[in-house]
């Protein structure tokens, strides 16, 4: 799907299904991170009206998207609570910093494109979870909401792979050929992260 070079394992919807209230926790603190990460790009080019244009809608849909998912959790009796460590995006953005880069690429280019893989594997999930509860109507609910979001993820991965190619200015013939690897590095952290936690509660994450 998308730009992803490792498909989610198939034992991951039957672990998320189990664990529902930690699938929606996680999604939560996604969108909450989600929105950060918009507004913290908007701070790093504050002079370029269209870019901080596009990110300002993207933060405010996914601040849409967090409320919902909160009232949600409320509906359920289910706490926010404290984020857990990220290991997949800060992995990601560690892998990021390491492949070696063409002059041509503005380090914001990885930013922006690290944003698109990080879209591209919660569209992914989304996909995943709306299959598995598309005949459970006890999950009519999120089920409805996830197709939704998932349609939303899709074109967030689209906003920044073009704001990618647009901030990479003379080298934005280069941002493919930088996508492509940054999505295998990706596809490893998610092989390396399915094996290791395999049996936790914590598997049951909208990326990683």
């Amino acid at each position: 799907m998308l730009c992803l070079r490792q498909p989610t394992d198939a034992q991951w919807v039957a672990h998320a299904l189990r664990h529902l209230d930690a699938v929606l926790v996680d999604h939560a603190h996604c969108e909450m991170k989600a929105a950060a990460n918009a507004l913290s790009l908007i701070a790093r080019c504050p002079d370029d009206i269209e870019l901080t244009h596009e990110l300002a809608e993207l933060a405010c849909e996914e601040m849409n998207h967090l409320k919902r998912v909160i009232a949600v959790l409320a509906s359920r009796g289910i706490a926010l609570g404290k984020p857990s460590v990220d290991a997949y995006a800060s992995e990601l953005r560690r892998k990021a910093s390491e492949l070696p880069r063409d002059r041509s690429i503005h380090p914001l280019v990885d930013r922006l494109l690290v944003g698109a893989l990080i879209e591209a594997r919660s569209c992914e999930r989304f996909c995943l979870l709306v299959e598995a509860t598309a005949m459970h109507p006890a999950h009519a609910d999120l089920h409805a909401f996830w197709k939704e979001l998932l349609a939303a993820e899709a074109r967030h991965y689209r906003t920044f792979v073009d704001l990618a190619v647009r901030a990479a200015g003379a080298g934005a013939t280069a941002v493919e050929g930088r996508l492509e690897r940054l999505a295998e590095a990706e596809g490893g952290i998610v092989r390396a992260l399915s094996g290791s936690s395999a049996t936790s509660v914590s598997r049951a994450a909208i990326h990683g």
